[in-house]
């Protein structure tokens, strides 16, 4: 269903719950209050219906409709319309599931328009209706606790990355697979790349909003509670900074340890060629001696020679012992 939630609220408390757009808009004109109207990927013939009725910017109406927008804000004559990316994180996927939410805030009304299911503005709404003190501050009031719940739900994400970088931390010393720890580094700094480009936005918007209280007569109280949340997106946007700080340090600790450790293995394998080499040679030298008189060709004097057997057995001995010796030293063995 398009319409999830519609309320018309007079001094902070709901007087109707209309059925239809149509009767929200007759009933708003028989009040003097402000619309909240709740929707859920709406068609262009409700959104259409909106626009005509409170006078929306087609620019506006065209990003709401085709969603796939970055986190901004914009104001058209005496309406705001506002772009959010809410945030999810799967820990177990290690991958943060991004929303789109749309508003279109006026003098009199609220449009919200949701593309997912995140945030939970039945929450939102809840809360403020049990705070009629804050609801009747206007439309101004929700665009404040709807920045406020989507701010609060960064903070889980920023919890499960911060958790995933202290694994990775304990995996970069230890025994871990070195291409899945790179991949794993590596796509955990995309989705901290990602979930920057959803907050960070946010505080350039809450400083423009600021910029505007005056000129739009904004209460004293919408103020200050924006400007908490400001501080809040401010402090989120620092940790994201240190958790890519963090992460590209990661990928470059771990390029210096796979790096040393294919060393220290090309070593230890170039001193096992160097032992079997030195052990060849040793075992050649004696060999070659025993092939040349095992031919037993019948002119070779030394075959007949008193001396010549211990002669080729101590040269056999004293070529191993040398070359035993000069690889010892040049430590192949």
């Amino acid at each position: 269903m398009t319409l999830i939630d519609n309320a018309i609220y007079v001094q902070g408390h709901r007087v109707e719950t209309p059925r239809s757009l149509d009767e929200t808009y007759e009933l708003l004109d028989a009040h003097d209050g402000f619309a909240w109207i709740g929707m859920y990927r709406p068609g262009p013939a409700e959104l259409a219906s909106v626009a005509g009725e409170f006078g929306l910017h087609p620019l506006a109406v065209e990003d709401a409709l085709q969603g796939h927008q970055r986190s901004k804000v914009e104001r058209y004559g005496d309406t705001l319309f506002v772009v959010l990316r809410p945030a999810h994180y799967d820990d177990e996927l290690e991958h943060v599931d991004f929303g789109e939410l749309h508003l279109f805030v006026g003098p009199r009304f609220v449009v919200t328009i949701r593309h997912a299911e995140s945030p939970n503005l039945a929450a939102v709404r809840q809360r403020l209706e049990h705070q009629p003190e804050l609801l009747e501050l206007g439309p101004e009031a929700v665009l404040y606790a709807i920045l406020d719940r989507v701010v609060d739900e960064y903070e889980p994400v920023v919890a499960g990355i911060e958790n995933d970088i202290d694994e990775i931390e304990d995996q970069l010393f230890g025994d871990s697979d070195d291409d899945a720890l790179s991949r794993r580094i590596y796509e955990l700094f995309g989705e901290v790349i990602s979930f920057g480009r959803a907050v960070q936005p946010m505080a350039g918007m809450l400083e423009w909003l600021r910029r505007g209280y005056e000129k739009y007569d904004v209460d004293l109280e919408v103020q200050r509670n924006l400007r908490d949340v400001l501080d809040h997106v401010i402090r989120i946007a620092d940790r994201i900074d240190g958790f890519r700080a963090l992460l590209d340090k990661a990928l470059t600790v771990h390029s210096a340890l796979v790096a040393r450790r294919q060393t220290e293995a090309n070593l230890a394998q170039n001193d096992e060629i160097k032992k079997i080499s030195s052990w060849a040679a040793i075992i050649f030298a004696p060999g070659l001696i025993a092939g040349i008189y095992g031919m037993n060709f019948e002119n070779m004097p030394e075959l007949h020679w008193e001396y010549g057997y211990p002669l080729a057995v101590g040269g056999m001995g004293v070529f191993a012992v040398a070359l035993w010796v000069i690889f010892r030293k040049k430590k192949w063995l």
